[in-house]
């Protein structure tokens, strides 16, 4: 497999947010990575896999005054944030992150075949042992990457308020796709960082941890929730509209809307 020549990509998406991505990786694990610059300090939301250091490739991105947030544990969206100093995460997944017992799922076969078949019913095409189409540098053994841990600096619970200085982000608990996934939602703005609660691409609700009843009352919250856009843990950004009809799509496949609940009567 050919090295890298350039590991992430950045792509500035307006209201002071860049995206970073690693655009050699799948995007059943392609994570998204936010920058958000603030007026006092600025915002980094999940931080990818942690094979190259992202702090090293966008420190001249990256604010002096910096906090990280973990939407939630699984290796995609942490994988880097031992590189950081402030690290805020649910308490539901502060464990996974610091313990970080399991090595890196770069290829199929480290998957437990029910959850894969389970990923491959959900609609991810996966014709390849690796997840990898490049690697980031020479000796680089997708088979045996290990992930390192991360440490919490602060706990994150429904009602946070994280200020920048110049714009406010609450704290969502949205759990279904892991126990403590949180979004940062800008009322002002109607900005919502979804992680994986939701993302234009198929949901997973049967990963460990997961939770499809949990999952289905997280979708139905954030059809009711006043949005311009929306920027997810994988896939493209989606304007309040598309988040819609991915959440409705997703709760009639599971059967779980509420009889009540119709397209027409959602803000």
């Amino acid at each position: 497999m050919q090295v890298a020549d350039i590991w992430y990509e950045r792509r500035a998406v307006g209201e002071g947010i860049t995206l970073l991505t690693e655009p050699h990786v799948h995007d059943l694990i392609r994570c998204n990575i936010w920058h958000v610059h603030g007026r006092d300090r600025d915002l980094l939301v999940d931080t990818g896999l942690g094979l190259v250091s992202l702090r090293s490739a966008a420190n001249d991105l990256f604010g002096g005054n910096l906090i990280t947030v973990l939407t939630h544990a699984h290796f995609d969206h942490m994988g880097g944030s031992h590189e950081f100093d402030q690290c805020l995460i649910h308490a539901a997944e502060k464990p996974s992150l610091e313990s970080a017992e399991d090595s890196l799922t770069l290829t199929l076969s480290g998957f437990d075949a029910q959850i894969l078949q389970g990923i491959r019913d959900a609609g991810y095409r996966l014709d390849e042992e690796s997840l990898l189409s490049a690697i980031p540098y020479a000796d680089f053994q997708p088979s045996t990457a290990m992930l390192r841990p991360g440490r919490a600096t602060h706990l994150l619970k429904e009602g946070d308020v994280l200020d920048l200085g110049d714009r406010v982000f609450e704290v969502l608990h949205l759990p279904g796709h892991s126990p403590g996934s949180v979004g940062l939602y800008d009322h002002r703005r109607q900005i919502l960082f979804s992680g994986d609660a939701i993302y234009d691409g198929p949901l997973l609700a049967e990963l460990p941890g997961s939770d499809k009843v949990q999952y289905a009352a997280t979708l139905e919250r954030l059809l009711r929730l006043p949005l311009m856009v929306a920027h997810g843990g994988h896939g493209p950004s989606m304007s309040g509209e598309r988040l819609r009809s991915v959440a409705v799509a997703q709760l009639d496949h599971w059967n779980r809307r509420s009889d009540d609940t119709r397209l027409d009567d959602l803000p």
